[in-house]
Formats: structure tokens, C-alpha cells, sequence
């Protein structure tokens, strides 16, 4: 068979961050302190998971059967959608920023009926990286859709830390409660109350994550990766997304910990979703172009 074309780089930079991103699904591959070189973003050890950020586009998780329907009609949806293993576009490339672009193709069309431009916008601001998913609506009916984030940081940030000196925590007290999932990891009808030390602080574990990702809801929309007898850490921002997940390989000692915003959950259990009349869906108006901002700040 032929050898797989290794995709594209792109790199952009300030006085702060050095960030490269692939063109296969306009994900993230690099984000380095430039004064330092510190890597901040897992480096995909296929030992553990060979993913790093991907991009969640147009649905999030699994659905019940890899299957959805529009509009009564059937059509297969592998998890996560189908940006992450996408070549795209670059539309723009400046020093401190750069666009990705997908457009509807023969391929999409038998999977996502629509005719639609998907954009991932990075922009370098001080120390932190702005996010834009950027959702053009190019057919004549309302598109729907969901999105999210799946970037993986490696734990711990520095020499002499362990994974277990590392929390994640919350900018203020809250109660949120946590998704279940079956086993087949779809979403079942009901939610725990996930109380967090001192309201606000989840400690690592590995395993935490022993039955899969942590998805929160009803917590705030900012969440810091950080030890307290560290002096480097990660913020991600997700003001537009209900929801947040945190996850490694389950049942392993992964030296890393995903933080990802999602605006939907995943399908069901045993359901085939009608997309359109999923909770949480987004839906975009012909014409129309939604924009979904969010950000990694590091320190």
C-alpha cells in the first residue's frame, strides 16, 4: 500500500507560545512556552493514546449503532464526527494566527447531508491560544450540529511532580452533576450530584478515569490544570460550551489528562437520534454562520 502522506504543519508564534497544528483535522500538535521550549501538549504516545487534540465536529462521543437519522433518514456517524481524520484547508496564515477550512465534499455528503464551510480559527493573544469554530450554513435548510474540544496536557507539567500532585479546579464553588454513561458509553437518563473538594478542586487519579471520561455539567465554563507545589499550568475558557469532560485511557497510568469543552453530549443509550430534535443541538440558519469561541491559556 502506499505510505500514508504525513499532513502538513503549520506553526504560528509570539513572545509567549509556540503552537503547531496539523492539517488533518486542523489539530493541535505543539504548544511550547517559547522561552522555555516546555512542552504543554501530550505528544501522542501510541503506548497510551496516539490522538493529542482533536477537533469535534459535527457531533461529539458515539451514537447509539454509529447511525443518526434526519429527518427520518438513516445515515453512519463514527465517534466524534468526521473533522479529526479530515484534511483541511489552510484559508489563512499570519504570524500569530492562522484558519482551517473544510467544505462539504462527496464524502461528507454521505454521512452529513449538508452543503456547509467549517472553519477552526487560532489566534496567539499574550499566553493564551483563542479558539473559533466557525460554522457556515450553505444549504437551504437549517443545519444542526454539535462540536467540542479534546486537547490532552501532559501530567506533570514539570521534574519532580507526580500526576497525583495535579488538580483540576474550578474559578469558583459550584455543584454540578456528572453525565453517566451505559456501558456502551451512550448517555443514560440520569445525572449524579459530583461533589468537588472544597466545591471547586477535582485531585488526579488514574483511576478516576477507570470507566471512561468525567463529563460535568452545571460547572463553570473555566476550568485550571495546575499542582499546587507547581508553578505551571493550563486554563481552557469554554464560554459557549454546557459541558466538560476530563478523560485519559481508561485503566492505565497515562501521563496526561484531556480537558474538553463540548456544546452536546453523545447519543442515547439505545436510541438511534433523530438529530434535529437532539438536546443541545446547535442549528444554524440558512445562510447563517455560527461561531464558537473558546481558549487554552498556559503558564
Amino acid at each position: 500500500p502506499p505510505k500514508r502522506k504525513e499532513p502538513h504543519m503549520i506553526q504560528i508564534s509570539n513572545s509567549n507560545l509556540i503552537v503547531t497544528i496539523s492539517q488533518e483535522g486542523g489539530a493541535l500538535t505543539s504548544i511550547r512556552d517559547a522561552a522555555s521550549g516546555r512542552e504543554f501538549l501530550w505528544q501522542g504516545d501510541p503506548a497510551y493514546w496516539t490522538g493529542q487534540a482533536p477537533n469535534l465536529f459535527p457531533f461529539v462521543g458515539r451514537l447509539y449503532q454509529k447511525t443518526y437519522t434526519l429527518h427520518g433518514k438513516a445515515y453512519p456517524m463514527e465517534i466524534h464526527g468526521f473533522v479529526r481524520h479530515a484534511q483541511m484547508t489552510v484559508e489563512e496564515q499570519e504570524a500569530t494566527g492562522c484558519c482551517f477550512l473544510l467544505t462539504d465534499s462527496p464524502e461528507t455528503l454521505a454521512i452529513y447531508p449538508y452543503s456547509f464551510a467549517f472553519r477552526i480559527r487560532y489566534t496567539l493573544k499574550g499566553q493564551t491560544l483563542q479558539v473559533a469554530f466557525q460554522v457556515e450554513n450553505r444549504s437551504a435548510e437549517p443545519l444542526y450540529c454539535g462540536m467540542g474540544g479534546h486537547p490532552g496536557f501532559n501530567v506533570p507539567m514539570e521534574e519532580g511532580l507526580s500526576f497525583e500532585d495535579y488538580e483540576l479546579t474550578f474559578p469558583e464553588a459550584c455543584t454540578p452533576s456528572r453525565v453517566i454513561f451505559s456501558p456502551a458509553l451512550q448517555v443514560a437518563p440520569e445525572r449524579l450530584a459530583y461533589p468537588l473538594v472544597e466545591g471547586r478542586k477535582l485531585p488526579l487519579q488514574h483511576q478516576l478515569f477507570d470507566a471512561d471520561a468525567v463529563v460535568l455539567a452545571g460547572a463553570p465554563r473555566q476550568v485550571t490544570l495546575s499542582s499546587p507545589k507547581g508553578s505551571h499550568g493550563v486554563t481552557v475558557s469554554y464560554p459557549q460550551m454546557p459541558y466538560v469532560g476530563f478523560w485519559h485511557k481508561p485503566q492505565t497510568d497515562a501521563p496526561y489528562v484531556c480537558m474538553e469543552p463540548w456544546s452536546i453530549l453523545p447519543g442515547r443509550d439505545s436510541l438511534v437520534e433523530e438529530l434535529s430534535q437532539m438536546p443541545d443541538i446547535t442549528t444554524v440558519a440558512p445562510g447563517e454562520t455560527f461561531e464558537n469561541r473558546w481558549s487554552i491559556t498556559i503558564w
